[in-house]
């Protein structure tokens, strides 16, 4: 079994930035809320605790700051620094978590060039979506959370990483990372996980040791293809594999079709008085390339304040 450990200050820490594109708010992507993440409140840090792209076995710790257009990535290793090579996949991994892997400017004109879009848009001009951590991630994420609410699956995970991942004090903060997948392919059981959870749990790891689970490899396949290989492992369906496509491989530009919390918020946004089929979806969302993904995204997280 795997044991937690904790980093604290240490010179292995590396900073490093990342320009952002247009409109950026760091606490409105900190403070989305979706999955595990369910943040209140927000003190200038956004803090990530992951497995690495590439590494899977290798933890991260990042704490996440905003200075203008430059965002600051504090970066915890969980020992000895990271590589040059980890580095950079540690800060494409950020970037493409906190949407900072697109240009923000392109996606403002499209939101500004709508009428309806533009009301959205002025309710928070920096706000994008947030991602789950790697395709790993949102997998193991399913796994946990199907069949029970979203506040026990975060319980459950949360319980599962305090004490078989590894714990970054990261701006004074204990955050914990998702177990290595060899962690999980030690685990024989744990408690408030039902047992069949085990082998489900074993599948995801032993494929994210495949490499079937990086992000790059499953983004440059056809969605179709993607999914349906992701539905190979026990668990996974229709929902939770456009779930980990959309909300974990970078995607902008997918529809989400599956989705039905964010299709009401289109409906509900744009004022359709049925169910958007799938077809009548493509016509509306045409304008939106190549961000209908943003867009279905950003009417379900904001579109209750517009209302309000």
């Amino acid at each position: 079994m795997a044991t937690s450990s904790t980093a604290g200050a240490s010179t292995a820490t590396t900073v490093t930035e990342i320009e952002a594109r247009g409109p950026y708010d760091l606490g409105e992507i900190a403070l989305m809320g979706f999955g595990h993440r369910d943040e209140r409140s927000f003190d200038g840090v956004m803090r990530l605790a992951c497995c690495l792209d590439g590494d899977l076995e290798t933890p991260v710790g990042v704490e996440v700051r905003q200075d203008g257009q430059r965002v600051q990535l504090t970066v915890h290793p969980p020992g000895e620094p990271l590589s040059p090579a980890q580095l950079g996949a540690a800060t494409a991994q950020v970037a493409r978590v906190i949407s900072l892997d697109h240009d923000g400017e392109v996606f403002d004109r499209i939101c500004c060039a709508d009428p309806v879009l533009a009301r959205l848009h002025a309710v928070a001009p920096g706000f994008r979506p947030a991602l789950f951590y790697s395709p790993y991630e949102a997998a193991v994420w399913s796994v946990v959370s199907a069949r029970r609410s979203r506040a026990q699956g975060i319980t459950l995970r949360q319980r599962l990483c305090e004490q078989h991942g590894h714990v970054f004090d990261l701006a004074g903060v204990r955050t914990a990372a998702l177990p290595t997948p060899s962690a999980l392919l030690a685990l024989d059981s744990f408690p408030g996980l039902p047992a069949d959870r085990v082998p489900r749990l074993h599948a995801v790891a032993q494929a994210a040791r495949e490499g079937r689970l990086d992000a790059d490899r499953l983004r440059a396949l056809p969605p179709d293809e993607a999914a349906a290989e992701l539905q190979q492992l026990p668990g996974i369906g229709p929902f939770y594999s456009s779930l980990i496509l959309l909300r974990a491989c970078g995607h902008a530009d997918l529809l989400a079709t599956e989705e039905s919390h964010a299709l009401s918020a289109v409906q509900e946004l744009y004022g359709v008085d049925h169910d958007l089929g799938a077809e009548e979806l493509e016509r509306l969302a045409e304008d939106w390339r190549p961000f209908r993904t943003w867009v279905m995204v950003t009417a379900r997280a904001l579109g209750g304040r517009l209302a309000s």
